[in-house]
């Protein structure tokens, strides 16, 4: 709706006046005019899931307007019957679409990232799904964000080994149960092409 819209644009608004690194958002957004609303207001690229699947074309018409760069495609998966299947709507929704084939034709119509989240290890604080990260980097030629799991230092470098271009946690950081400069130390002295 035009009133969630407008509260998401003003928190982008704030939060990009009090950070300086770039941000991602997502959540709701289904056409040209929410991203563009999203960017304008200090987004630097935008995340597309539920509406993706259900329009794949969306895809196309983001990249083209704002590039690919921009076009974070969410992939939220779980492993069911012997594959990985693609779920909506923040993991409770299954589909029949599989993992693999939604990656390749999402690279297809020009997303620029996949934030993938296996559903399976989400919040377990186990480790990142390695089998399923390292499936998708291998097929896709954009970077693959790993996401889900994240419990300690060492998960991390088993993401990147595995193929991961980049890895998302929320609790350990929220919590400081791990702090970020000391997690990019623990990368870098292992071999891990980190900035600090």
């Amino acid at each position: 709706t035009n009133e969630k819209r407008k509260t998401l644009s003003e928190l982008v608004t704030r939060i990009a006046k009090h950070i300086n690194i770039p941000f991602t958002v997502g959540g709701g957004i289904s056409s040209v005019e929410d991203v563009s609303v999203l960017l304008n207001a200090g987004a630097d690229k935008i995340s597309v899931n539920t509406s993706a699947v259900k329009n794949p074309p969306l895809i196309k018409e983001l990249a083209n307007q704002f590039g690919s760069q921009c076009v974070v495609l969410a992939i939220d998966t779980k492993f069911e019957n012997n594959d990985w299947y693609v779920y909506l709507n923040g993991g409770r929704v299954k589909t029949d679409l599989k993992t693999i084939d939604w990656a390749k034709q999402a690279v297809e119509l020009g997303a620029g990232e996949i934030l993938l989240t296996s559903m399976d290890t989400d919040g377990v604080k186990s480790g990142f799904d390695l089998e399923i990260t390292k499936e998708i980097s291998k097929i896709v030629n954009i970077p693959v964000i790993a996401s889900g799991g994240a419990g300690n230092m060492s998960h991390f470098k088993d993401a990147f080994e595995a193929g991961a271009d980049a890895a998302l946690a929320a609790s350990i950081f929220h919590f400081k149960e791990v702090d970020i400069m000391d997690l990019k130390r623990y990368l870098q002295k292992n071999n891990i092409n980190v900035r600090i």
